[in-house]
């Protein structure tokens, strides 16, 4: 069923509490599956009230359900430094970056991988809905699930050969009401429980006020596109391209239209805000950097593919080229050459830090963050 030899194949499934990764526990060892479940123990804020206590109860609950071990990794030192860490560094930048994307590279395909393989696991396995494809030619492809309302392969653009040959995505191959049902057919105890929203394993929560306790709050200008000074703002840090809210316009009358955020001088802590549709003085292109490619060779330069620069954006024709010439190439170091990315039409809110990730087709081919 997943492509591959699974008698007496170990793998280790990283079980959340919720129901998608649950039924890959359950699909993998109906296939006959060595399978050992592993919740991920990570950092949490003090200052937020934590609810990871009920995940790791409902993932033990299902792996005694179905019959298989259950252990409990500690990841809280690495997720503290390579995702919290990050996140409040990019914002300090004026950037806005995407958590989620930097928790699958460093946690689930980075320290859970490695564990897990320490461990004697052969694959690992997640309930993302994203598939994997060998090629005749020995390459992994990643493709989309099947389910293009739930497919999270944006998320996981910075994977590669190694980590694909030994990743097993179970549930991406149906729908998620196909998934739903089959927690029922398997009488699994969490069959019901809601889908989880927000920050990898952190969950929802108020972004601004999660960074006011590593950020201070810095009052600034709000300016108009003739820079005339037309509000104030707690600190620029805090707000992102695109953004309508977090900020208080002082001269307004009832009849003003909405607002957006289309520029940030980080330097002199000042936000430009304008009446036009975000779509009027929307962006033609961008660079990237900390750009990977799955297959771990560059695309073909000369023809059109489809991006996206958020998740569940419709995706977008663009066309893209080397940005470094060879000599800046060589400073940079292998896997470090930045991209221009050309859109076939401007693009909304296109947002430093973010991740644009390309594709063909089905396939996700790689991509980079956004400078």
């Amino acid at each position: 069923m997943f492509g591959m030899n699974k008698q007496k194949k170990k793998v280790f499934v990283a079980m959340s509490g919720g129901v998608d990764s649950s039924v890959s526990v359950a699909l993998l060892k109906k296939e006959g599956y060595d399978v050992t479940g592993v919740f991920m123990k990570v950092w949490q804020p003090d200052f937020l009230e934590c609810e990871r206590g009920d995940d790791r109860l409902d993932a033990m609950r299902a792996a005694a359900h179905i019959g298989i071990p259950f252990l409990t990794f500690d990841f809280e030192k690495e997720y503290k430094e390579e995702v919290i860490d990050y996140m409040i560094s990019e914002y300090k930048k004026g950037r806005t970056p995407n958590p989620d994307v930097m928790c699958n590279k460093t946690i689930k395909f980075g320290a859970f991988l490695k564990k897990a393989k320490d461990m004697g696991a052969d694959m690992i396995a997640t309930g993302h809905y994203a598939r994997t494809e060998e090629g005749i030619d020995g390459q992994y492809k990643l493709l989309t699930g099947i389910d293009l309302n739930k497919d999270q392969s944006y998320f996981l653009w910075t994977l590669t050969q190694d980590q694909l040959n030994r990743t097993l995505f179970p549930v991406g191959i149906y729908n998620k009401p196909e998934v739903r049902e089959l927690a029922r057919k398997f009488e699994l105890p969490n069959a019901e429980r809601k889908e989880s929203q927000g920050l990898c394993f952190v969950g929802k929560m108020d972004m601004k006020e999660f960074l006011k306790h590593y950020i201070k709050e810095k009052r600034g200008d709000v300016v108009n596109e003739k820079g005339e000074i037309i509000g104030h703002h707690d600190g620029v840090f805090f707000l992102t391209i695109g953004q309508r809210h977090g900020f208080t316009i002082t001269k307004k009358t009832p009849h003003d239209k909405p607002y957006y955020i289309v520029g940030k001088d980080i330097g002199k802590n000042i936000i430009t805000v304008s009446h036009k549709k975000i779509e009027e003085s929307a962006a033609k292109e961008v660079v990237l950097q900390d750009v990977n490619w799955v297959s771990g060779n560059s695309p073909n330069t000369n023809k059109t593919y489809m991006a996206r620069t958020r998740y569940r954006q419709p995706l977008q024709k663009v066309r893209y080229k080397i940005q470094d010439t060879p000599d800046t190439r060589a400073k940079l170091g292998a896997g470090q050459a930045r991209y221009k990315i050309l859109f076939e039409n401007g693009q909304e809110a296109v947002t430093p830090g973010q991740s644009l990730v390309l594709y063909s087709g089905e396939e996700c081919l790689g991509g980079g963050i956004i400078v």
